[in-house]
């Protein structure tokens, strides 16, 4: 896939398998250097006969718990770009505190399965804030956490920090997808978005069934009726690639159909910005990062913008701060 596919792609919040970006090929992975030991790294029984995978490495409080975009397992937060001369976040972010990643349903690891078992798809933000309570519980992990989020993985923290507003002491939320995007177009204009939304899903659920996606709609709704996460450090990581100069380029290319208007990219890079501004606005004092020089993936392009991202919110919730200061 292009670059300029990629772009479009990159709404869906689909990220990538541990082997490179599979969805959103602005960047490609790169040789990665040696993973931080793991010293947990392994299934846990989360109820209903369910087992699912976490791995964790390094020490101190608070953990921070990365929650990857659809279809992306826990090794997502060890790779990075080509030509990007940093550690991956999750290992520099190991060298300050503990980590820990985890795999949802349906989110395979390069060829091979997810490590969790399978549910039914379509996955919910609900569903996935269910799942991430259970294991948290099953590993003992000691809370609260950072939450540190990327693309569809956003509607995921966003929603167990509202639901669970004294197990989150921080967040940061990375290019993290969002109801704001649906809320700043028309109906029409979102009936436009969906087919970019799901990107290249059917073939890829025909080559693997159980591949999780993330039913948007429902969750944005289940965003909309949820309290209002509590005072909390909050970072906001903005993409500042646009979209709008590609859709061309993508039709003539055959990525996406003739049917979407050659300046629909436009419309989606207004309603993103206007969705990431919003982000920044869900607790006082929160800091948005708008200069990030990246696509979608930014903790593929800008691992060491990420990790000093993350470490500043554990500064923050160490020194028991209930704001970024922004």
């Amino acid at each position: 896939m292009t670059a300029v596919a990629g772009a479009v792609i990159a709404l869906s919040g689909c990220a990538a398998s541990p082997d490179g970006p599979a969805d959103d090929t602005t960047t490609s992975a790169s040789s990665q250097p040696p993973s931080p030991e793991l010293d947990v790294a392994g299934t846990f029984d989360i109820g209903g006969g369910r087992q699912m995978y976490l791995q964790c490495s390094g020490t101190g409080t608070p953990t921070v718990l990365f929650v990857s975009g659809q279809r992306a397992s826990a090794d997502d937060w060890l790779i990075t770009a080509d030509g990007v001369d940093s550690a991956p976040v999750f290992s520099l972010v190991a060298e300050q505190t503990r980590v820990c990643s985890y795999d949802r349903p349906g989110t395979p690891v390069g060829d091979s399965p997810s490590r969790s078992d399978p549910v039914q798809q379509p996955a919910t933000a609900a569903a996935m804030v269910d799942d991430l309570h259970a294991l948290l519980a099953a590993a003992e992990i000691a809370e609260p956490v950072v939450l540190v989020a990327h693309s569809a993985g956003g509607l995921a923290a966003r929603l167990y920090a509202s639901t669970y507003p004294d197990e989150v002491a921080g967040m940061v939320l990375v290019d993290a997808l969002s109801e704001g995007l649906q809320d700043a177009m028309t109906p029409e204009q979102w009936q436009i978005q969906i087919p970019l939304l799901r990107g290249d899903i059917d073939a890829a659920i025909a080559e693997y069934p159980p591949l999780e996606w993330v039913d948007a709609d429902t969750s944005f709704d289940q965003l909309r009726a949820a309290p209002p996460v509590s005072p909390m450090p909050l970072i906001v990581l903005t993409s500042d690639e646009p979209i709008g100069p590609t859709i061309p380029a993508l039709k003539a290319a055959g990525v996406i159909g003739d049917e979407i208007p050659d300046d629909f990219g436009y419309v989606t890079d207004a309603a993103r910005a206007k969705s990431q501004a919003r982000l920044a606005q869900l607790v006082p004092g929160a800091v948005h990062i708008t200069k990030t020089d990246s696509g979608h993936n930014v903790h593929y392009e800008q691992p060491a913008l990420v990790a000093e991202a993350v470490v500043t919110v554990v500064d923050l919730v160490r020194e028991g701060a209930d704001s970024a200061g922004g």
